[in-house]
C-alpha cells in the first residue's frame, strides 16, 4: 500500500509538470469548449493506457532498446504536435462547440502513442515500484491503471478550468489572441520535447 501511495504521488507530480498534454488541452478547452476538451482527455487516456499495456507485454522495452524505433516515434510525435500548434494558430478548426468530438479523441490518442517519453516512463520509472517477487504482469497493469487515472483526473481538471475561462473570451479578437498564444506555447513545448528526449 505504501508503494502504491508513493507511486500515485509520483504520477501526480509528473502530471502537474507542464508538458505537451497540458498545453494542448488548454488550447482545446479554451477555444473549443468543454466537450471537445473532454473528448481530447479520453483520447489521451486511451493512448496512455495502450502504451501501458504495451509496456506490460514488453513492447516499450523494445522501443527503449532500438535507437531507430525510438527516433522515429520521437520525431513523429514532435511533428504531430507542431501540426496541432500550426492548426491552432491558423484557427483551422472552427467547428462549433460539440462538433467533431471524434477528431479530438483521435488527436489526443495519437499525440500520446507517438510520445516516447510516455513509453520511457513505463520502462524506467514504473519498474521501481514493482515487487520483483510478485506477479510483474499484474503489478504493471495495476500501476498502469493508477497512472492513467491520475493523468485523466489532472487533464480533466485542466479542461474544466479552461472551459470556465471560455465565456470570458466572447470577443472574437480576444479568443483569437489566446488561441495564438497557446498554440505558440504548444509549438515551444514540441521543440522542448525534441530537445529533452534526444539521446
Amino acid at each position: 500500500m505504501a508503494s502504491l501511495l508513493s507511486f500515485t504521488l509520483t504520477c501526480l507530480l509528473i502530471e502537474l509538470t507542464p508538458g505537451p498534454n497540458m498545453t494542448w488541452l488548454a488550447v482545446i478547452s479554451v477555444t473549443k469548449g468543454m466537450r471537445a476538451g473532454l473528448a481530447s482527455v479520453a483520447g489521451v487516456a486511451s493512448g496512455l493506457l495502450l502504451i501501458g499495456l504495451a509496456a506490460a507485454f514488453g513492447v516499450a522495452e523494445l522501443v527503449r532498446a532500438s535507437p531507430v524505433l525510438y527516433e522515429v516515434l520521437r520525431w513523429a510525435g514532435v511533428a504531430f504536435m507542431l501540426y496541432l500548434a500550426a492548426d491552432g494558430w491558423r484557427g483551422g478548426d472552427d467547428a462549433e462547440e460539440g462538433e467533431g468530438d471524434g477528431k479530438y479523441f483521435l488527436r489526443g490518442f495519437i499525440t500520446n502513442v507517438l510520445n516516447p517519453k510516455a513509453a520511457l516512463f513505463y520502462v524506467t520509472l514504473l519498474p521501481a515500484f514493482l515487487d520483483p517477487a510478485g506477479d510483474v504482469l499484474n503489478g504493471t497493469l495495476v500501476l498502469t491503471a493508477i497512472y492513467v487515472a491520475v493523468a485523466t483526473a489532472v487533464h480533466a481538471a485542466i479542461v474544466l478550468g479552461g472551459a470556465q475561462l471560455a465565456p470570458l473570451l466572447a470577443n472574437p479578437r480576444q479568443r483569437t489572441l489566446v488561441r495564438k498564444v497557446l498554440s505558440a506555447l504548444l509549438a515551444l513545448v514540441a521543440l522542448w520535447l525534441a530537445w529533452s528526449t534526444a539521446r
